[in-house]
């Protein structure tokens, strides 16, 4: 068993996984450019009024969890299609899945804690070792056990809020600060990540060994897991080749954009009446986002369907799909750059640049890959860090260049 081959590769999969990429940095950025409190809290650092409110209401309504939502989804397809192939000729993909996903993991963990806490890779590998049996169930009963782990979150989310009243005062007040931390937390963390780089590695790795422990077991197995789950399901049903009508599409897109929406406006609405209170915001106000993406997440896949569908904007449609197909060194590129412009290694400007001027950066990091992706695959088989990921997966140094 070797690599896929671009001629065997199926575009529709390779354009929503570019197209993924380049939304995630949408609010990967915030991660990269201020504290971490930020990221769901907009109250807690930074200015939040003119541009800046505008950025955040944009970003939060058409990026935050929806491309991440589409990436979890494409994971679980991609082991279905991997594995189906393997088996087509051995019989077995115990040891490919296995092998490919550990060697994932170790990127992952390198990633996180010398680059970029908020690495997602980890918790995919540990969510494929477990998923993997479930595989070759059929279309329905992978959708409604992926849905229903999907829900797991939003159940742990109600106790935790149900125990609040019941919480010693220290505690209590813990998460308080976790939520808006003082200033002088802030400035901690800003100046951790803008000193040397040993500063900037040892709070990378706490905070990622945080994610990988605590976040990833109230969280990120069962919102992960449980869309590649629904992942696997649509791949079954065709939904993610680009096979099913155009009407089918089109109607799907319209039925989950006017569902989701809505949904994650009138969290918004809630969020700042509330004036983002942690009580209410930490839960209850996370939900309106947690569930309304999915929908909007599953009409933006709909909707690009359609776009693989067309015969039109060829062009457009090679270079998204390159960037999908060099997914992971897009993605790690993402960090690098991050850590260059905003931690002490590089320029130094963490907690430096509010919310619409980091719009500006990703667009130019988001035009550049549009243009150097194609033109790399053009020279090369692979993204340089997919061509370390192959090798290693499969024992044997894989031919890079084209002839």
């Amino acid at each position: 068993m070797k690599p896929v081959e671009n001629t065997n590769r199926l575009q529709s999969l390779d354009l929503l996984r570019g197209i993924a990429i380049l939304g995630i940095l949408i609010m990967n950025i915030q991660s990269f450019a201020m504290p971490s409190s930020a990221y769901n809290n907009p109250l807690a650092f930074g200015d939040l009024s003119g541009f800046n409110k505008i950025t955040w209401i944009l970003s939060h309504l058409f990026a935050d969890q929806k491309f991440m939502s589409i990436f979890s989804i494409l994971f679980g397809a991609g082991i279905v299609l991997i594995t189906e192939k393997k088996e087509l000729l051995t019989g077995s993909s115990v040891k490919l899945h296995y092998t490919r996903n550990l060697i994932l993991l170790l990127i992952g963990l390198l990633h996180a804690h010398l680059i970029w806490y908020g690495d997602i890779l980890v918790a995919y590998a540990l969510c494929s070792f477990i998923v993997y049996p479930l595989r070759k169930l059929s279309p329905r009963k992978l959708l409604i056990t992926g849905l229903l782990i999907v829900s797991v979150p939003s159940i742990l989310n109600g106790l935790f809020q149900f125990s609040l009243p019941y919480m010693p005062a220290s505690e209590l007040q813990d998460l308080r600060m976790d939520w808006a931390p003082t200033n002088e937390l802030i400035e901690q963390e800003i100046t951790a990540f803008s000193s040397s780089l040993s500063s900037q590695i040892k709070i990378n790795s706490q905070k990622a060994l945080f994610l990988e422990t605590f976040v990833f077991l109230i969280l990120f197995l069962w919102r992960a897991g449980g869309l590649m789950l629904v992942g696997m399901a649509l791949y079954k049903w065709g939904v993610l080749s680009a096979v099913r009508s155009r009407s089918f599409y089109l109607k799907s897109a319209f039925y989950s954009l006017t569902i989701g929406f809505p949904i994650v406006i009138y969290g918004m609405y809630m969020n700042f009446t509330m004036n983002w209170d942690f009580q209410y915001s930490m839960f209850t106000g996370s939900q309106f986002n947690y569930w309304g993406s999915l929908f909007i997440a599953y009409g933006y896949i709909s909707l690009i369907m359609v776009f693989a569908q067309s015969d039109n904007y060829n062009t457009i449609k090679k270079r998204l799909a390159s960037i999908g197909q060099m997914a992971l060194t897009n993605y790690i590129l993402h960090s690098f750059i991050g850590a260059f412009i905003f931690f002490g290694i590089g320029f130094g400007l963490f907690g430096q640049i509010d919310r619409s001027f980091q719009m500006l950066i990703v667009s130019i990091v988001c035009i550049l890959q549009y243009l150097t992706s194609e033109k790399w695959l053009s020279s090369y088989k692979f993204g340089p860090l997919e061509w370390v990921w192959r090798s290693l997966t499969y024992g044997k140094k894989q031919p890079f260049l084209r002839s």
